[in-house]
């Protein structure tokens, strides 16, 4: 009896420290946009431009949006949930900029609990023990 009130109070302080998990993941931004998920789904004519990356000089800038998405990381290692969620939160940034009658979204920022990351080449993702989540802020803009 002892034995299992112990194995009991041993499963219940793992789960607790599993489900506390939150890390702050900087992934590389190449690995996504070279995925052949991303050829699939990014739509080609609504281009992303992160960080500080050139852009043409836009006729008309239409707002900045945000993008929050999350994702069940059950069953995938991080790079696959990241992955995931980095698209569908790139996705919804292009489905805005399509709303908004844009055909680009620029200086494209992670933010990861009100913290911006601004760069070309990673983007921060939100990892814990059964979700993940990805938050992408952009420029709307319509280049000529």
């Amino acid at each position: 009896m002892k034995s299992k009130i112990l194995l009991l109070l041993a499963g219940i302080a793992l789960a607790a420290t599993v489900q506390a998990r939150d890390d702050r993941l900087k992934m590389p931004l190449a690995d996504v946009l070279n995925s052949p998920n991303a050829q699939q789904k990014l739509d080609p004519n609504i281009k992303l431009f992160f960080g500080d990356a050139k852009a043409p000089a836009p006729k008309q800038t239409l707002g900045t949006f945000t993008a929050n998405k999350k994702t069940n990381f059950f069953n995938k290692s991080d790079k696959e949930g990241c992955e995931w969620v980095f698209l569908s939160a790139a996705i919804s940034l292009q489905e805005r900029a399509k709303q908004e009658g844009g055909n680009a979204v620029v200086d494209i920022k992670s933010v990861y609990r009100n913290q911006e990351l601004s760069s070309a080449t990673e983007y921060d993702c939100g990892a814990g023990a059964v979700m993940g989540g990805v938050a992408l802020r952009g420029t709307v803009v319509k280049l000529p």
